[in-house]
Formats: C-alpha cells, sequence, structure tokens
C-alpha cells in the first residue's frame, strides 16, 4: 500500500514540474500552448564593431583632405555584392543606415566623417544606363552638398585603399554598399543585403549602435515583443488589424539559431490558427514598418513595443518592479 501510494506521489510530483517549468523555464519543454521545436545548437556571437579600426572609426588617413568629387558614377558587378555603386575611380559608395532618405538626411558628422568621407554632389553624373533623376543632394550641417541616390546619402570608407575594395561593407551592421538604385548592394532573389544575411540562422544577434545586441530573424529584420502579451499563460495580445502592423515570427528549429537563448523556446498554437514563435515564452514579432535589415522603428511604439535582447529581455523599455523580472 505505501509502496503504491509513493509511486502516485512522485507520478504527481513530476507532473506538476512539468507543468510550472514548461514555458520559460527549460530549454526544450512543450508549453499548454505550444510545442518544442529541435535541438540546441551552440550559440556564437557575431563580431562586434563600431565605424571600422582606430577607435571605432577607421582610418584618419584622409581626415584633413577635401572630399574628392565622384565624377561619372559606374556599377562594380561583385560576385558575393552583386551591383555596387562606384566613383569614376572605381571607389566603392556606402550608404548608413542610420541616415534618412525621406526626406534626406545625413546622421554621420565629426569622427565619424572622416572615417566615412561624404561623396560631394557638385559633378556627380549618374552611371550608363542608371535612372538620373534618383540623383540628389542633401545639404549637411556644414553647409556642403553630399550626393544622394534614391535620397539615400552617399559616402567612401577611408580604410578602401583602392578601386573594388569593400572594406565598409556591414561594418557596425549599419554600413553597406549601395546599389545604383539607393538600395542596399546584394545578390539574394529577396533584394536583402548579402552581406547582411547571407547565411543567418532564423534566429540570431545583430549588434546595433544604439541598442546593443538585438535578435533578429533569418531576414535581418529586427524582433520584438508586445509588453500587453504574457508569457505564462502565453498570450498574445496583438489580433486582427494589430497583426498586420506586427507579423508574427513563424516557427523556428531550435537548431537553427546563433547567440540566442533557447529557454522557453517553443511554437505558440494562436486562438487564430496563426503558429508563433517564443523565447522564454514571450511570443514574437516583427514590424511591417521595417523595411530594411537593420531598420528599428518600431523600437519603443506605443510605449510597448520593444526590440528583444539576446535573454527574451525587452530592450530599452523602462524597469518594473512587477510582472517580469528584470
Amino acid at each position: 500500500m505505501n509502496t503504491w501510494r509513493n509511486a502516485s506521489l512522485a507520478v504527481t510530483a513530476v507532473a506538476l514540474l512539468a507543468l510550472t517549468t514548461a514555458c520559460g523555464q527549460e530549454p526544450g519543454t512543450a508549453s499548454p500552448n505550444g510545442q518544442a521545436v529541435g535541438n540546441a545548437a551552440p550559440a556564437q556571437r557575431p563580431a562586434e564593431g563600431g565605424y571600422g579600426s582606430d577607435g571605432g572609426y577607421g582610418s584618419d588617413a584622409a581626415a584633413d583632405e577635401a572630399p574628392k568629387e565622384a565624377g561619372q558614377l559606374a556599377v562594380w558587378d561583385s560576385k558575393e555584392l552583386g551591383k555596387v555603386l562606384t566613383d569614376s575611380a572605381g571607389f566603392t559608395l556606402y550608404r548608413f543606415d542610420k541616415d534618412t532618405a525621406e526626406p534626406p538626411a545625413s546622421n554621420c558628422e565629426g569622427d565619424c566623417a572622416k572615417a566615412w568621407p561624404a561623396v560631394p554632389a557638385q559633378n556627380a553624373e549618374a552611371p550608363a544606363g542608371a535612372d538620373a533623376s534618383l540623383m540628389g543632394e542633401v545639404t549637411r550641417a556644414d553647409g556642403t552638398k553630399q550626393l544622394t541616390v534614391a535620397g539615400w546619402p552617399l559616402y567612401r570608407y577611408a580604410e578602401d585603399t583602392g578601386p573594388g575594395d569593400a572594406n565598409g561593407q556591414g561594418v557596425g551592421g549599419t554600413w553597406f554598399a549601395a546599389a545604383p538604385d539607393g538600395k542596399k548592394a546584394s545578390v539574394n532573389a529577396d533584394g536583402a543585403s548579402a552581406g547582411e544575411q547571407a547565411d543567418l540562422a532564423g534566429l540570431s544577434v545583430r549588434k546595433d549602435p544604439e541598442l546593443g545586441d538585438i535578435v533578429v530573424d533569418k531576414r535581418g529584420m529586427t524582433v520584438y515583443r508586445f509588453k500587453k502579451d504574457s508569457a505564462w499563460p502565453m498570450k498574445s495580445a496583438c489580433t486582427g488589424d494589430c497583426l498586420k502592423k506586427w507579423p508574427v515570427v513563424g516557427p523556428v528549429p531550435k537548431n537553427d539559431v546563433d547567440g540566442v537563448t533557447t529557454k522557453g523556446f517553443v511554437t505558440f498554437n494562436r486562438p487564430d490558427g496563426i503558429q508563433q514563435q517564443s523565447l522564454d515564452c514571450w511570443p514574437l514579432y516583427t514590424f511591417s514598418g521595417d523595411a530594411e535589415p537593420g531598420d528599428t522603428n518600431g523600437q519603443g511604439v506605443g510605449g510597448t513595443w520593444y526590440a528583444v535582447s539576446p535573454d527574451a529581455k525587452l530592450v530599452g523599455a523602462p524597469k518594473q518592479h512587477s510582472g517580469e523580472a528584470w
């Protein structure tokens, strides 16, 4: 009789432990609203970067030189990057994710501008076969005119020493070679930057210059959490039209993550029938207002949407004394 009772208590204890640790405690366990996916893979962090070497900005070799005119622009067909815009001497031209195209504005000044000299607008001509109407100019803080393509200000990189160099590609996760149409140079079918996400895992880490380490999906798009959601029980407060602005992150195999926690790594079976990936049992989303990898336009929206850290925390959200631990 005692043996049967002890066995019964043991089974009950195991069931209770499984219930309380199912979501948000132990990796690879199932949730009442979800299911575990795949096996864990070794986590690796991407290399850190600022603007380049030498104190995080790059070489100061050209700091005191007058900016060189671009002249007749050309297009370099790179095997790794696709079609890349160059100046008349064959030097790669770049764009900066922290700039804006609508309206055109440069956010690279001071030491940044020493590493990334602005391309003067004067006497610049469109490359053969390109749309000349995309070319324009923006007035910088010092009053000089900088060349733009499709509204994006263009730069050279001080550490490119010869034609065909593209040492600035992907620096800091914000600098990318420019394509003739002003987009990021790419060889991928979906138009995504080759340097940004050629071989990204389903979920990985990108170092944002303002937010630090944040989670991105396979396309390199920023991943967000919604403060109105809950992890236990797992529940999404984003439904209907909300999902048009904040699409869910679909299921990701656990062996397809890099540098991201696999705690509470389960698929959330939403009431609307959509399957959604979670981290630490928090449902994950992207933002329709992010047009390209590196965009973080969803950060802080409504005081409820925030980028996600590699350990599934809200990045940059005001700390709170109840609910989620910080």
